[in-house]
């Protein structure tokens, strides 16, 4: 279902302008005006979830706004802990699943990668313990390659994840947005043939019926497998069986 609501944002390395203009940016790349959305940017110097009047500060501030969204960009700005200790980092992510759950928000938070994981999966390249893949319902990677373009991969705690996807930066005018890439003569890949397909194919290319062994030899599959698609196909009336055992299209 369907919940629309207000973002809360916090971005921790930019100054008011700049946010402003990044915001006016995708709100243009989006044909949407800023100032007819629900956005609110918390504007205080830092913000320390170590610190309790932070969070304490920042759980009044939700409870307020009641947002549907709080972003918080990035991570490694809003603490002053080893972010290789479990310990130390599991507090302040408890803290953030503590604030999702007593407010229905969902909560958003930017965090970097390790300096020289390329070659790491998505979920073991984050920077710190592994306190941030197992937090996570929802995980959102962005790397970029030789051709700088970004691979977006996404994994879902609950969730099948989708295959990953070519995105890029995009300028138009003053606007900023990321776009999916649609490499110019690639075709998408082909949906996979059945086994029902590649029978009635192989029936259908053929001068004389064929027998089950010469089948069952271009598929290179069980004997099982095969008798049951056969009887299948000869119960829906798409092929018959031959008095010698041979088998051909109907029609």
């Amino acid at each position: 279902m369907t919940r629309p609501g207000g973002v809360l944002l916090y971005a921790a390395e930019d100054s008011a302008p700049i946010v402003r203009q990044r915001l006016e940016g995708i709100c243009a790349a989006s044909g949407l005006a800023l100032e007819e959305l629900d956005i609110q940017v918390i504007t205080v110097p830092t913000l320390r979830l170590d610190w309790e009047a932070d969070r304490s500060a920042l759980a009044n501030t939700v409870a307020s706004l009641a947002p549907r969204l709080l972003i918080l960009d990035p991570f490694v700005r809003l603490h002053c802990v080893d972010e290789n200790t479990s310990g130390e980092v599991a507090p302040l992510l408890g803290f953030l699943r503590e604030l999702q759950r007593k407010h229905g928000v969902a909560v958003v938070v930017v965090h970097h990668a390790k300096k020289g994981a390329a070659a790491a999966r998505a979920g073991q390249a984050l920077r710190g313990t592994s306190e941030f893949h197992a937090w996570g319902d929802s995980n959102l990677y962005l790397r970029r390659d030789g051709d700088d373009k970004l691979t977006l991969t996404v994994e879902h705690r609950a969730a099948p994840s989708e295959k990953p996807r070519l995105i890029e930066l995009v300028q138009s005018g003053q606007a900023l947005a990321l776009q999916l890439v649609n490499p110019q003569g690639q075709a998408p890949p082909p949906e996979p043939i059945s086994l029902d397909q590649r029978i009635i194919g192989a029936l259908a290319e053929a001068t004389a019926p064929i027998p089950i062994a010469d089948l069952r030899s271009k598929f290179r599959i069980r004997n099982a497998t095969l008798y049951d698609r056969l009887n299948a196909l000869t119960a829906a009336g798409r092929v018959t069986k031959t008095d010698n055992g041979s088998y051909r299209l109907v029609g």
